[in-house]
């Protein structure tokens, strides 16, 4: 039997190193890579901790033009980061992270509860009816308190009543049922604007129990033949009150007459500063169904910058978007999906089965786009192979230990900018999105510690999140079912 002569066996495992090395080093070579700017990042996290939230200049009721818009209207609202609407009680930046973070999870986990009550044939005729009281205590899913955790994520300034009383409420694309918090109030939290009284509008109304917009709620009771309404978040956070058409006004935009939306006397959670909620997904009573938009889009600022975004309806497409198709799931109507077919780094594209982020003639899967959601959550398989690419072609970038949810931290301190291998997000048809460097490198303190900002889930449905979607305009052209994205169009 021929043996090998320790001279050959070092030979041979010296020149695969050598060859090894030369294809890596080859490999980060050609890395297609974009600039990070470090400085600009942590200088936002100074600010933001003391930034006041007066020093916005919202609108005025006496500013609001009571005309009634058209189904073809195209109309906008400027967007805020929730900073800007209530004053941060944190100190340093770690723990605002540590809180958004927390309130991030929370968000996830309610999303995922939607997603399987409408998979195992959720009916809602088989929950208990809310009694007269309206007690909590009566719904049928955990009620656990949310306020400590904090809010929403985006905000806009909507007008609700006549005369039109000003509000900040929470923007969602995961959510239908619009809701402001009203008086008389059994339990409320604290929001940053008076709380609305119905009494002192002339055109709330409310819902009869054999309405359609009462027939379109998931629970709903009868009081007198007034509509009652409950809505519960799977997060502990939940609104109940009366169901009501309201008038509702968009800035000076004009108003929309009989919108309807729930009058919450009793809530709880992650809603803490803003004064209810706007459901802008795909359902029937959500607000883009309600005043039969044709198109939204909206332009998400960075949380930490001082500066505002748009959300707009019916407004023409940017013709330089990403187009993507978008996909709808026949077991749940609020989700709005997008045809993802996997990521490149560094301008190589990384091996994730197309499997993963397609939809199941069940409706698992898929991978539904949210302004609500700050992380993008991938399938632990896509996530692992999504980050291995970009650990592997950034090996001079240097590491530093987790922080929360986030595996791949780097330590970035004294350095104004550095060089980044590229993300992208490929979508059917062989179109591309380049995703600036700050929205998957954030800062999670106030030193220099950036993490890559991606996150694993063992659900089968994926989430891109808001932190992917800062500075770029996102279209949902609804009557085409397509989704644009344009860079730099904010």
């Amino acid at each position: 039997m021929a043996t090998t002569t320790p001279f050959l066996l070092f030979t041979v495992l010296f020149s695969f190193s050598l060859f090894t090395s030369t294809a890596l080093s080859r490999s980060v070579s050609q890395t297609r890579t974009t600039v990070l700017d470090v400085s600009s990042s942590l200088q936002q996290t100074l600010q933001i901790l003391s930034f006041d939230p007066q020093t916005l200049q919202p609108y005025n009721d006496e500013t609001v033009t009571m005309s009634f818009l058209n189904y073809s209207s195209s109309f906008s609202l400027p967007l805020h980061s929730r900073e800007l609407v209530l004053k941060t009680q944190h100190e340093d930046y770690k723990s605002l992270l540590q809180s958004r973070l927390e309130r991030d999870s929370a968000r996830v986990n309610s999303l995922f509860t939607k997603l399987q009550l409408a998979l195992n044939n959720f009916d809602r005729h088989d929950l208990k009816p809310l009694d007269a009281q309206i007690r909590p205590e009566d719904l049928n899913t955990p009620i656990v308190s949310g306020a400590s955790q904090g809010s929403g994520e985006y905000f806009s300034r909507i007008g609700v009543g006549t005369p039109p009383k000003q509000f900040s409420m929470v923007l969602d694309t995961g959510s239908d049922i619009n809701w402001l918090q009203c008086q008389p109030c059994a339990d409320c939290y604290q929001q940053s604007d008076p709380i609305f009284d119905p009494r002192s509008s002339s055109s709330y109304s409310s819902l009869s129990c054999d309405s359609k917009q009462c027939g379109s709620l998931d629970v709903s009771a009868c009081r007198s033949n007034n509509c009652l309404y409950q809505v519960s978040y799977g997060d502990g956070s939940y609104t109940v009150g009366n169901f009501a058409t309201e008038t509702v006004s968009f800035g000076n935009s004009g108003s929309v007459n009989g919108v309807a939306l729930g009058c919450g006397h009793d809530n709880e959670g992650l809603f803490v500063g803003s004064a209810g909620l706007l459901g802008l997904g795909g359902g029937a009573l959500s607000l883009t169904n309600q005043i039969k938009a044709s198109s939204f889009s909206y332009c998400l600022v960075d949380r930490d910058s001082s500066g505002s975004g748009l959300l707009e309806f019916n407004s023409p497409q940017a013709g330089d978007a990403v187009i993507a198709p978008l996909l709808r799931n026949s077991k749940v109507d609020t989700f709005y999906y997008v045809g993802l077919t996997g990521f490149s780094v560094g301008g190589q594209s990384v091996q994730i089965p197309p499997s993963l982020f397609q939809m199941d003639d069940s409706g698992n899967g898929g991978i539904i786009i949210d302004c609500g959601t700050a992380i993008t959550r991938l399938q632990t398989q896509a996530y692992n192979s999504l980050r291995d690419s970009f650990k592997k072609l950034s090996p001079n970038l240097k590491s530093t230990s987790g922080v929360a949810l986030f595996d791949t931290c780097y330590d970035f301190s004294g350095m104004t900018s550095v060089k980044v291998p590229t993300v992208a997000l490929q979508f059917s048809g062989g179109k591309t999105l380049n995703l600036p460097a700050k929205n998957y490198l954030i800062p999670v303190d106030s030193m220099g510690t950036f993490c890559f900002a991606f996150a694993p889930t063992s659900s089968s449905m994926s989430i891109i999140g808001n932190v992917q979607q800062q500075g770029i305009r996102v279209s949902f052209d609804l009557a085409n079912s397509r989704v644009g994205f344009s860079s730099n169009k904010c």
